[in-house]
Formats: structure tokens, C-alpha cells, sequence
């Protein structure tokens, strides 16, 4: 097995760039969808345009920096869009403290389709955007808040659609829609202490320690991190691989049937410290991470505009959101009770 080393959510992360899986579906020359689809319960079309909208939405407000005026002004918009969309809403507030040992006042919040389901799927993304632009080329940017169009808005913009979509025609499970909070204050690569996974992800960490219900549990979960970059592939996020086999297998297998082969690529990624990485260790809920990996750029394998002041609405590609948005159409409506 070939190793390399690459930049992650953690500088100090051992990349794993292995052996091709499988040749299957990973041919295609663009990200489209052509070929006959299977045979699968009836479900409503995503809309990326809609999908793109609800992630300008969220770039508007400007950078949602949690203890920021946007930030709380988001938060409200998200709650009100949840339960505008039918969903049962849980804002789920707490403080928190960053590795700098800033104290945030942070809001997970948490919407739930067919609440009395018991059986349950996670759809989730982190919602605040990066306080510091330090991978910005452009030194006289480092401290400069991030847009986070990809890096936050645009996973929350897919599972925002997904739940416009499910007032058409609900799935036969219960899902829950969560956007979590504080995990992108994260140290970066000028800082000089020790590098800890548990600096990323505080929101998550939160809630995984913190049920919003008694005995709460999930199927899996699905984590979007980053799905509407310009030129995105996902390979098979290492931990994902580890703790969620069946459900890399369930949502790759998935895109290579509606004709997305070339983004879902069968391929083994990397190890990435993400959200995902919490869900599975402390929640004990198998979850996988859909994160691109671009390895040979000269800056981040998460591609180029990652934590720099690029990372806006000009950058977002509304075919990858279409894409990333009916792939998990598909695998939520042929999930069974």
C-alpha cells in the first residue's frame, strides 16, 4: 500500500492513498446522469438550483463565526427553515471552549423528519464558517473570516433541499437533519502547541455527549463536508471505511448507479479528523464522512479554495450539489423500516 503525506483538518493527519477498490462506475468523463437507473421507490427530484439558493442564503448573512451578529442571525434563519420545511426543530445551546481557550456560545440545531420513527438516519453538516483565512495564499488574509460557502454552507444547503423535498413525499424512515456547530476553530498551521483531534468538531463532540433525546439512536449517519467545490471527487474517507462499511458501500454504489462515478470515486482517501470521527467514537453511531479529496494540489488535498478567501458563492458548483443531493435521495428513500 502506497502512503503519502497530506494536508487535512489537521496538519499533522498521515494520509492513506491505496489501491484502486474496484474499476466500476469511476470512468465517466463529466458529473452528469445518463445512465438507465434501477429500479427504486418513487421520490421526488432534487433541485440544485433550490440547493445552491439555500447556500447563497446562509453566505449572505457573511461569515457565521460563532459570538458574530451573523452567526446568531443564521442560526434563527436555519430553525425557522426547519420548521418551515416540517420538520420537529431542537436548538440545542451550549458554550464551549476553543483550543486558544476563547469561550463560544454555540447552537446545534436539529430537525426531525417522521419524529416518531424509531427507525432513524442522520443527514448532518457543521454550519459555522472558519474564523481565520489562514490557508489564503495572500498572507495580509490570515486573519481575515472566512465565507465558508463550501466549507459549511454547502452540505447545509444540500440537507436543506433533501428537506424541502420530503414535504412532497416523506420517507418511509424518520430523519434527522443536524447542523452542528464550532467545528471549524480549529488551530492552524502557525500554531505552536500540541495538535489534538478534540480542537475540531465542538459542536459534535457536544452532541454526542449530550442527547436532545433519551436513549437516542441512529441507523447511521451521513456527514457532508464540502459538496459543492469546483472540480470535487470523493474517495472512501479512511474512518468512514472503518467504523461504516456498509453505508460507504450504500451511498458510493448509489451514486455509481445514477451516473456520478467520475465524484464517487471507489477509491480508498484519507484519514480525516471531521465530525464524522465523534459521531462514531463517542456517540457510537457508524457515520461517514462525503469530503473531497484532491490529492497533488500544491496547498490541500480539500481543494483549493479551503480556508483561504475564496471559499465563496463564485466557487460553488451547483452540478456537485445536484449531485451529492440526488445520490442521497436515493439512498434515503429505499431505506425500509
Amino acid at each position: 500500500m502506497e502512503t503519502e503525506q497530506m494536508i487535512r483538518k489537521l496538519p499533522f493527519i498521515v494520509a492513506v492513498w491505496a489501491l484502486l477498490l474496484s474499476c466500476g462506475g469511476g470512468r465517466k468523463a463529466a458529473v452528469s446522469s445518463t445512465s438507465q437507473e434501477p429500479a427504486a421507490p418513487a421520490r421526488p427530484a432534487f433541485n440544485a438550483d433550490s440547493a445552491f439558493a439555500f447556500v447563497k442564503a446562509q453566505t449572505d448573512f457573511g461569515p457565521r463565526v460563532p459570538g458574530t451578529p451573523a452567526h446568531r442571525a443564521c442560526a434563527a434563519w436555519l430553525a425557522e427553515k426547519l420548521k418551515q420545511f416540517g420538520a420537529e426543530t431542537v436548538v440545542q445551546s451550549f458554550q464551549t471552549t476553543t483550543f486558544d481557550n476563547t469561550v463560544l456560545d454555540c447552537r446545534n440545531i436539529i430537525g426531525r423528519i417522521n419524529p416518531d420513527s424509531p427507525v432513524r438516519v442522520i443527514i448532518c453538516s457543521h454550519w459555522d464558517s472558519r474564523p481565520w483565512a489562514d490557508n489564503d495564499p495572500d498572507p495580509g488574509k490570515h486573519k481575515t473570516p472566512v465565507d465558508g460557502a463550501n466549507d459549511g454552507a454547502s452540505g447545509v444547503g444540500v440537507i436543506l433541499e433533501i428537506a424541502r423535498q420530503f414535504q412532497l413525499k416523506a420517507p418511509q424512515i424518520g430523519v434527522d437533519c443536524i447542523f452542528l456547530d464550532a467545528e471549524d476553530w480549529g488551530p492552524g498551521p502557525d500554531f505552536k502547541g500540541r495538535h489534538l483531534s478534540e480542537y475540531w468538531g465542538l459542536g459534535t463532540q457536544y452532541w454526542a455527549r449530550n442527547a436532545f433525546k433519551a436513549g437516542y439512536k441512529a441507523r447511521y449517519a451521513v456527514l457532508l463536508d464540502m459538496v459543492g467545490g469546483q472540480g470535487a471527487r470523493f474517495s472512501q474517507e479512511t474512518y468512514s471505511v472503518m467504523y461504516a462499511r456498509n453505508t460507504v458501500d450504500k451511498v458510493w454504489n448509489a451514486g455509481a448507479q445514477l451516473g456520478y462515478g467520475s465524484l464517487f470515486v471507489p477509491e480508498n482517501g484519507a484519514f480525516v479528523t471531521d465530525d464524522h470521527y465523534f459521531i462514531n467514537t463517542i456517540a457510537g453511531i457508524p457515520a461517514i464522512d462525503i469530503v473531497p479529496y484532491l490529492p497533488g494540489l500544491e496547498d490541500s488535498s480539500f481543494g483549493p479554495t479551503w480556508h483561504t478567501s475564496q471559499d465563496d458563492i463564485a466557487h460553488i458548483d451547483r452540478r456537485i450539489l445536484g449531485a451529492v443531493g440526488e445520490t442521497l435521495l436515493y439512498v434515503l428513500y429505499n431505506e425500509k423500516q
